[in-house]
């Protein structure tokens, strides 16, 4: 038996904050028996219940989560849906493999579209394209790099220079981007939100709940919760980064934690010196660099900063996201966010997944590098038909497989000298 942990944010989710408050939440009391229980009702859970729910639409399914829909990891991103690789998973020297990435993710953020749609979930989703920006060499060389694969890819992209950029995003803290329209933006916590309401009656989400451990039973396995438990003939862990609290990928995984901070809607005097575009989205070319958004109601969004493993005091950060926000936007000298919070997410050292049966009827996703909306739906919905015994892609031909890492405290050293160097080399755009 092994037991969980779970983070306790420090703030709000600050996407959750604009919403009504949710009612009739449920936690789970006493103990049940289902055919699938699931861990994490984020984006790869969700996925896996809903093709479960598919393939077997009179087992009974049930979702345990340790915090609120919304309120959670799912609804803390910046909410960006990629249609295709993230720049870091982008390999320009393996191209028949990447378009089959591409393939995977696409149907995938139809199918989250069709989603939208059919159940008329209001979460602001927009195929609004998503901005890359240098402003250093660091910088430079990785947006080169993507240009390159996005060329041979054959998909369609715009480059911009430092005056482009101003045009559209109102600022000239960047000397070079590109522009791709592969991404759509959404509300993240309005979307999770929204995909768990449309679920089938067949499935059944307790929020409040952690998993407190897992234990193997003769057939299935029993998850243990505060005031209850589920036994269960397949369980599935989707709870990212804490898979390793429940004894799956200890050696392979670390929670890391980033920072955004919202602000409130900004004066229409201010908005007009922030380019024409007014629904946008903003991914470093540096990985250390800063996520921008613009939303629809006029605010800004900046994302930045890591935490190895603990979530560091907000106040702190705050001040350094305000920062950043100011050397790129000079006319916001007095920064004001609404909301500043954290978000935790899980890291591996190769960049790939955790992803198959870790043991007879224990199926596990977690790893998802940063990449959690579609990609992390895609996954959740494989490993359903992995557990339903269907043929699924080779995964680690197309993903990979998360590789070791040293035991602490030798790996929080080695991340703090990576970390430190990749901070030297791409100061310029945090």
């Amino acid at each position: 038996m092994t037991r969980s942990t779970y983070p306790q944010y420090l703030n709000r989710c600050g996407w959750n904050a604009l919403l009504p408050a949710r009612e009739n939440i449920r936690p789970l009391d006493g103990d049940r028996h289902v055919s699938l229980a699931v861990i994490g009702a984020g984006y790869t859970g969700l996925g896996a219940a809903r093709r479960w729910a598919e393939l077997e639409p009179s087992d009974d399914i049930a979702i345990v989560d340790s915090s609120q829909l919304g309120e959670g990891n799912p609804g803390r991103n910046s909410g960006f849906l990629l249609e295709i690789a993230l720049a870091n998973d982008a390999d320009p020297t393996q191209m028949a493999r990447m378009s089959e990435c591409n393939r995977l993710i696409g149907a995938t953020m139809r199918k989250l579209c069709g989603l939208v749609a059919d159940h008329e979930i209001d979460c602001e989703l927009e195929r609004a394209g998503t901005y890359r920006a240098a402003a250093g060499d660091a910088g430079r060389r990785a947006l080169a790099s993507y240009e390159q694969f996005l060329e041979r890819a054959g998909l369609p992209w715009e480059r911009l220079d430092r005056d482009q950029l101003e045009s559209r995003l109102g600022t000239r803290f960047y000397a070079e981007g590109l522009y791709s329209p592969h991404c759509y933006l959404a509300q993240p916590a309005a979307l999770i939100r929204g995909l768990a309401d449309a679920l089938p009656p067949s499935v059944t989400i307790y929020e409040s709940t952690p998993a407190l451990s897992i234990e193997p039973l003769q057939t299935g396995w029993r998850v243990r919760t505060p005031a209850g438990a589920l036994a269960c003939d397949r369980l599935v862990l989707a709870n990212n980064a804490f898979t390793k609290q429940l004894g799956v990928g200890r050696s392979r995984l670390v929670a890391m934690y980033t920072y955004a901070g919202l602000t409130a809607p900004l004066p229409a005097r201010v908005l007009g010196t922030l380019g024409r575009v007014e629904n946008w989205g903003l991914l470093p070319a540096h990985r250390l660099g800063s996520t921008l958004r613009r939303t629809r109601d006029g605010r800004l969004l900046i994302r930045s900063h890591y935490g190895y493993e603990r979530e560091t005091d907000n106040g702190r950060i705050a001040a350094r996201l305000a920062d950043g926000l100011r050397r790129r936007y000079p006319q916001l000298q007095k920064v004001a966010f609404e909301h500043v919070w954290a978000g935790a997410t899980g890291f591996t050292f190769n960049g790939s997944p955790i992803w198959g049966e870790h043991a007879p009827g224990l199926f596990v996703s977690s790893g998802c590098n940063g990449g959690g909306v579609v990609k992390g739906t895609l996954f959740g919905e494989l490993l359903a038909d992995l557990a339903a015994g269907r043929a699924v892609p080779d995964m680690r031909r197309l993903f990979g497989n998360a590789s070791w890492m040293p035991p602490e405290p030798i790996r929080e050293l080695g991340f703090r000298i990576i970390s430190g160097l990749e901070r030297r080399q791409g100061r310029a755009e945090m």
